[in-house]
């Protein structure tokens, strides 16, 4: 009798171990298996989360089609990830910029992207938002607030790329104008390249420079009407440079209507609007440095995303521009920025900012 309840106590106690045994490899194997699944599940179903997200687009201005253009390539990336924008233009106005910003704040947006503005401007509201835990993500604004990424489109290179043709063919020298306006960053880069060109070609002469941000275009278009009356000999004027694609577009209107086709214009900026006047060879705007305005708003939504998704993102983002020329374009048909990249290598399409679990969000 004994000897069966030993016997029977053993085979317990056995069984209990083999259980607590195969339990202990279980939880073995599967906490083995946890870090890759559990931060593929952490990712999941974060992206999850920021489905409905509410952001704000911020602009100093929303002029001409290259803006039209950067705010829809905002509008489509944010809408892939199940989100909403609202956006808020100034007209030029920093104080309306700032009391914009202030709004987004206040009406809780989850996000805020900002076009353009100045540190003076923007620097306290943008601290305000970092406080109430609103991440920003800034295009070609004068910030450097810690926790801030900030895009640029690599300004330098575009005016370098711009002023070099202009030179060449030029042969060297001639009298030019300028069309810029300070007080954007973008242009104030733009400008620092184009003060190392005066130094480089001393041949190459600034006969007039001028420029406006309110109705840039048309203001433009009249001032230069006025510069060609000054100079109305074939000669007195090699070029005109211009730092913005609204310049370009002024000043290739004047000069077109006044005839003086000898003229030839080199611009900044791209839209779709910009290249049925490259392409056309009555008008004496050449040639153009730019980024895809639609890339640069999908890649600035696409780091404001990452950080609501609690990713590490850089301070600081350039933006890899491209030269186009009249040269690279087809002359049987007109082209559109969509169309481009089948003409000129390394525009559109870019893959900044991107992430596996972003490009999974957006097929959610």
């Amino acid at each position: 009798m004994k000897r069966t309840k030993l016997g029977g106590l053993f085979i317990i106690l056995a069984l209990v171990g083999s259980l607590l045994a195969a339990c202990g490899q279980k939880e073995s194997s599967s906490a083995s298996a946890t870090p890759a699944a559990s931060a593929k599940a952490t990712d999941a179903a974060k992206a999850a989360d920021l489905s409905g997200k509410k952001i704000a687009l911020v602009m100093q201005f929303n002029t001409g089609t290259f803006s039209s253009q950067y705010v829809e390539g905002v509008k489509e990336q944010v809408e892939k990830l199940g989100g909403k924008v609202t956006v808020f233009a100034a007209d030029t106005d920093l104080a309306k910029m700032s009391s914009n910003l202030d709004a987004a704040i206040n009406q809780k947006f989850d996000g805020i992207l900002i076009d353009h503005g100045t540190a003076e401007a923007l620097e306290a509201g943008v601290k305000k938002a970092l406080e109430k835990k609103i991440p920003v993500v800034s295009f070609d604004s004068i910030l450097s607030v810690p926790g801030v990424t900030s895009l640029e489109q690599g300004d330098q290179k575009m005016a370098e790329a711009t002023l070099e043709q202009l030179a060449k063919d030029a042969g060297g020298k001639g009298n030019i104008v300028k069309v810029w306006v300070a007080g954007f960053a973008p242009m104030e880069r733009r400008q620092l390249a184009y003060q190392a060109f005066q130094k480089k070609y001393p041949d190459i002469k600034e006969v007039a420079a001028f420029g406006t941000a309110k109705d840039p275009a048309l203001d433009t278009q009249t001032q230069m009407e006025a510069i060609l009356k000054k100079y109305p000999n074939k000669g007195d004027i090699t070029a005109v440079w211009t730092a913005w694609d609204e310049f370009a577009k002024g000043a290739s209107r004047a000069i077109q209507q006044a005839g003086r086709t000898e003229i030839k214009v080199y611009g900044i900026d791209l839209s779709d609007e910009d290249l049925q006047l490259l392409q056309d060879p009555k008008s004496p705007w050449v040639a153009s440095a730019a980024v895809d305005p639609k890339d640069i708003g999908r890649v600035q939504v696409r780091y404001l995303y990452q950080k609501l998704h609690g990713d590490q993102t850089p301070e600081k983002v350039v933006l890899e521009p491209v030269y186009v020329s009249r040269d690279q374009l087809p002359k049987d048909k007109q082209v559109n920025t969509t169309q481009l990249s089948e003409y000129v290598k390394g525009w559109g399409g870019s893959q900044q900012g991107y992430t596996d679990w972003l490009k999974a969000a957006e097929k959610k």
